[in-house]
């Protein structure tokens, strides 16, 4: 399915990748503790939002 080539690439690539987005979120934490103090409540009511979408949707097929 795959030449060794290709499967060493893959492999490499998935590693080098994982290396890197770990320092560049390491990175960002720093610079981003009190900017997102907020979004629990957006993230709440979108929730709320959409149970309440389902629930009407339920009542008016019934």
């Amino acid at each position: 399915m795959f030449t060794s080539g290709q499967l060493i690439f893959a492999i490499l690539f998935l590693i080098t990748f994982i290396v890197i987005i770990t320092f560049s979120y390491k990175k960002d934490l720093k610079g981003l503790k009190g900017r997102y103090s907020g979004i629990r409540w957006v993230i709440i009511g979108f929730f709320c939002f959409v149970c309440l979408l389902v629930v009407l949707k339920k009542l008016s097929v019934s």
